[in-house]
């Protein structure tokens, strides 16, 4: 199997010219530092508070922070490019390849579409591969991965100390671009089409709603659930049961968890209630300043079969904070992200590996990254709703967290990776675990150029790992590099971003790649709907793709729509038509009027109109931007709920016709800081919004019931 990386066929070109680059880059750094001096940065783009915007920028999920993406980058590098460009050209030379350490073989060069130009690699150069996934010896290799992580820290630590750039840093610490919580800033929440059909399962005419999931038939937890009957909803520390099979709703029952035990969300299957928790523990130390506080996830389960004396089963707890969780068949699978302490000595192996129901976790089950340091681990551990106390089996994908999509058979970690020594642009490794019956098998493992938007932008079909990547330039360092005139110049640094897709087959070798999708744009968001993929990218217009899927091995752009703004969640919505919730933005990509809802008739891929459009003017962003679980949709319904937020926080209610296009059905303020949940049962549809919940008609919406828990 392949992965993508530089081969070194350029290596002897590369010594005859060694003396020049390095009187190149001597010439190239007294240079920077010259201009340097007279440039003034701005203290909000000063190398100590990078890592303080970077950070409000993965707090801050709102549409409009995200359309400024690359201007927002390229700021970041301007503050920095003074001070770390003589560790990038060096960087670049310096250590030993990440590619010795894995075994080499050539690329399949059975590629589609226009080669890139973002990055060192092309489609006929080698890459390095490590096509699996190696399991742990014993803990002492777990622990040289967490030294050369510690070591790599130090080393980087030391090169920007005092900001000024220190010629005697080690090679080993690689300059790879932003931290490893960058893999988790990443990670966000998406969906994807099933392969059995083009709706999501809560959008197929149930009698009642269920949570807008990621796969048919993997089902996922959320902040309300109903069965029809009774609603379930997390409010702070409790968890509620309401009766609603009368008009009048009724309070049955409240479990209600420890004030350090902080809920994440709930599950309900027949009646079982699974309570998904995070806690923090302190553990003493050799004396009284060396404790350490340690984070884990549970997942508490309930016999709910008399609603109104839940019945606690057990737990099951795994180190780390909580991701996500699965349920397939009777098993459910518990996700969760475990920071190592790199600082800790060998001895205290609890600190650096993860613990399954208080029992560290046999080196056999960790995972190896495919390169030569680690820090993070991604947990897994499934057990039966029949078996609720009992781990049924348990893995940890060791390396940086990473965004998780889960299919039908097989569960994918997919951690974003940034290092200039091996690459010129962004990439991320892609880590294959199957599933069944609550058994976990390591399958194989890849890498691949570009960065994933969200997991609106991975999908499996027929055996096949369909992925749309944006691939951005790492500058040879941690930030793009540029050498600028003055300052004024930052809005034209930012990197010249390209999108890819690529499609792997089982074992996760490269069939084909259709490349320089939008050059200078981003993904916004994508559905895979069969044998046809949908591309938003954005940066003033917005170019909505219709690739086919066909033929694996041949995908091609089949047509391109551009209109002004973005779409940045897509849903089908019928036959032959996609719904786009988004931004609209004016022709000039500078100024936001509210956000969009469009319609797409996809009937003829090869010429995808948008048919209708309603802008919703004075308001900047929807839940639905970062958390695919926030909306109802229902074709059988004939709705689409959402919460939105402008002078306000409302949820609102639309309906759409092919003739009179969208109309807002529904409208209604939200108090306090909660999220809103509209969910709906037989003829009644219901609104959640913290501890208060109100009951409404579904043929006038007009008011039924409220009730304050």
């Amino acid at each position: 199997m392949s992965l993508v990386g530089a081969d070194n066929t350029q290596k002897g070109d590369q010594i005859e010219t060694q003396a020049t680059e390095e009187q190149l880059e001597e010439k190239l750094k007294e240079k920077m530092v010259a201009e340097s001096e007279d440039v003034e940065i701005p203290d909000s783009l000063k190398p100590e508070n990078i890592e303080k915007m970077l950070q409000e920028k993965s707090e801050n999920q709102s549409v409009q922070k995200r359309r400024w993406r690359p201007l927002y980058t390229a700021a970041a590098a301007a503050a920095c490019c003074v001070l770390i460009i003589g560790i990038a050209v060096v960087g670049n030379r310096s250590g030993q390849k990440q590619a010795d350490l894995m075994s080499k073989k050539d690329v399949k060069t059975d590629h589609a579409g226009e080669a890139a130009d973002t990055g060192k690699h092309t489609k006929d150069q080698a890459m390095p591969a490590d096509i699996r996934i190696a399991s742990a010896k014993d803990y002492d290799e777990i622990y040289q991965y967490i030294k050369a992580e510690k070591e790599s820290q130090e080393a980087a630590a030391r090169s920007y100390e005092g900001g000024q750039f220190d010629e005697k840093r080690s090679d080993d610490s690689a300059v790879s671009g932003e931290s490893s919580e960058k893999a988790v800033m990443d990670a966000a929440a998406g969906s994807a089409e099933s392969v059995k059909s083009d709706l999501n399962v809560a959008d197929t005419g149930s009698s009642y709603s269920d949570t807008n999931i990621r796969e048919e038939g993997v089902g996922e937890g959320d902040i309300v659930k109903t069965d029809g009957k009774h609603l379930f909803i997390l409010n702070g520390q409790k968890i509620q049961i309401v009766d609603i099979q009368s008009k009048e709703m009724k309070a049955l029952s409240t479990i209600r968890l420890d004030d350090d035990q902080y809920i994440s969300e709930l599950y309900v299957k027949d009646d079982r209630l699974i309570i998904v928790y995070t806690k923090s523990e302190y553990e003493e130390g050799d004396n009284e300043y060396n404790g350490i506080y340690k984070q884990y996830t549970s997942a508490l389960t309930y016999d709910i079969s008399n609603p109104e004396k839940p019945k606690d089963l057990g737990e099951i707890t795994q180190s780390g904070n909580f991701y996500t969780m699965r349920q397939v068949g009777d098993y459910v699978y518990l996700f969760s992200n475990f920071y190592a302490d790199v600082q800790a000595a060998r001895k205290d192996t609890g600190a650096y590996i993860p613990e399954i129901n208080g029992k560290i976790l046999d080196s056999g089950n960790i995972l190896l990254p495919p390169y030569a340091r680690g820090n993070q681990y991604t947990v897994v551990s499934s057990f039966s709703l029949k078996d609720p106390d009992k781990k049924t089996d348990s893995k940890a994908v060791f390396g940086s967290a990473g965004l998780i999509y889960v299919s039908n058979d097989n569960i994918y970690v997919c951690e974003a990776y940034y290092d200039s020594k091996d690459s010129d642009v962004t990439q991320t490794c892609i880590r294959k675990v199957a599933y069944k019956d609550g058994k976990l098998e390591a399958v194989g493992q890849t890498r691949i150029d570009g960065t994933l938007n969200d997991s609106f932008s991975i999908d499996e079909y027929k055996g096949n790992l369909r992925l749309v990547t944006t691939v951005s330039s790492t500058g040879g360092g941690a930030f793009p590099i540029v050498i600028m005139d003055d300052v004024a110049k930052i809005g034209d640094m930012a990197s010249k971003d390209s999108n890819t897709l690529y499609i792997l087959d089982e074992n996760l070798e490269e069939l084909s790649r259709l490349e320089g999708l939008a050059k200078d744009e981003q993904v916004y968001s994508a559905r895979f709907m069969g044998d046809t993929g949908y591309v938003v990218t954005y940066k003033q217009v917005d170019p909505l793709f219709s690739i086919d899927l066909s033929d694996p091995k041949k995908p091609e752009v089949l047509g391109e729509l551009k209109i002004p703004g973005f779409s940045d969640y897509l849903h089908p919505y019928g036959d032959h038509l996609l719904l786009g919730i988004g931004m609209d933005v004016d022709e000039t990509g500078t100024t936001t009027n509210g956000v969009k809802l469009s319609m797409f008739d996809s009937s003829d891929p090869e010429d995808v109109k948008e048919i209708q459009k309603y802008v919703m003017e004075d308001t900047y962003s929807t839940n639905v931007s970062y958390n695919y679980k926030a909306v109802l949709i229902s074709t059988d319904k004939n709705l689409i709920g959402f919460s939105a937020y402008g002078k306000g926080q409302y949820y609102y209610l639309f309906s759409y016709d092919e003739k009179k296009g969208f109309e807002c059905i529904f409208e209604r303020e939200l108090n306090g800081y909660s999220e809103g949940r509209g969910i709906y049962s037989g003829d009644t549809f219901y609104l959640i919004a913290g501890n208060t919940v109100e009951s409404y008609t579904m043929d006038k919406f007009e008011k039924i019931d409220d009730i304050v828990l």
